[in-house]
């Protein structure tokens, strides 16, 4: 058995680099080695799988139909042998991760206070940004967002409590102008919006009435992609500005900040981390993803 099975790497080897002085040089092992052991398998299969001339090395059709067989099963041998592997080494290494910047349970620190501590080996580099583009192709291990932005084919796990929306002034504000009782009357409202790029239109205030998700587009006084800078001014009593609950609550329970619409507000999913499918994770990520899991994070 152990004599078909490095038989059956040598001749994956060469069957790759088409040719005997790579493959041995890949298997750290001399061109007269890999020809016996190629020669030996050859024997006892009874059928030629390399064809060797001086200048060139192809697969015979016997060694087309056992590359195409034998290829998969191989790597998943020896991906199976890494993971094993790798439940006995430590985590470590750069993990990058691109963050919603209103992702506040996340990005609070608490959660990641805990993983670092926990698994010292590994550095964290973390992206705040609004951006929506492809992490893998950007470089990035793992992603977090609102679960209702994140692809289809990603795999993704809960990292907050679902989310609401509402808009909110201050108390300033709402003495100087009528309390809202319907999205449609900000129209009529001095508003404080946002967009995440200078190029970007300002993002339309969305609600729910009778089931029936609708948005509004407000034309805002002041525009910014910066969600402190929207809470700064509408404490200052500047205008009405709409984002996260989670975001506000501060400003809430202080009174500095008053809900509003929140009838027209129902919770939704909230944020994920999330990251692609691959047969076999990074060992850094898994990590992560571990101790999301073990810390009941929702």
């Amino acid at each position: 058995m152990s004599d078909d099975l490095e038989g059956i790497s040598v001749f994956l080897a060469v069957a790759e680099a088409r040719n005997f002085r790579l493959a041995g040089e890949r298997l750290g092992v001399t061109r007269s080695a890999v020809s016996q052991a190629l020669q030996r398998l050859e024997d006892r299969l009874g059928a030629a799988l390399v064809q060797r001339t001086t200048r060139s090395v192809s697969l015979t059709e016997a060694g087309e139909v056992f590359f195409d067989a034998v290829r998969p099963s191989v790597r998943q041998v020896r991906d199976a042998m890494q993971t094993v592997r790798d439940m006995q080494a430590r985590p470590s290494g750069l993990l990058r991760i691109t963050v919603s910047s209103i992702a506040e349970n996340f990005l609070s620190g608490t959660l990641l206070a805990g993983f670092i501590e926990a698994c010292p080996e590994i550095k964290l580099d973390i992206t705040v940004t609004d951006d929506e583009f492809d992490i893998v192709e950007a470089g990035f291990d793992a992603g977090v967002r609102l679960g209702e932005v994140i692809e289809q084919d990603m795999i993704a796990i809960s990292v907050s409590e679902p989310q609401r929306q509402c808009a909110a002034a201050s108390p300033a504000y709402l003495e100087r102008r009528s309390r809202p009782r319907h999205p449609s009357e900000l129209q009529d409202h001095t508003c404080i919006g946002w967009r995440p790029r200078p190029d970007t239109a300002p993002y339309r205030w969305e609600f729910t009435e009778n089931d029936r998700d609708f948005d509004v587009s407000v034309d805002p006084a002041v525009t910014t992609n910066d969600m402190g800078m929207m809470i700064h001014m509408a404490c200052a009593g500047a205008g009405i500005t709409f984002g996260m609950v989670e975001t506000f609550q501060p400003y809430l329970e202080r009174g500095d900040l008053v809900p509003l619409l929140e009838d027209f507000c129902p919770p939704f999913p909230g944020f994920y981390l999330y990251f692609p499918r691959r047969q076999r994770q990074p060992l850094k990520l898994r990590a992560l993803v571990d101790h999301i899991r073990a810390s009941g994070r929702r």
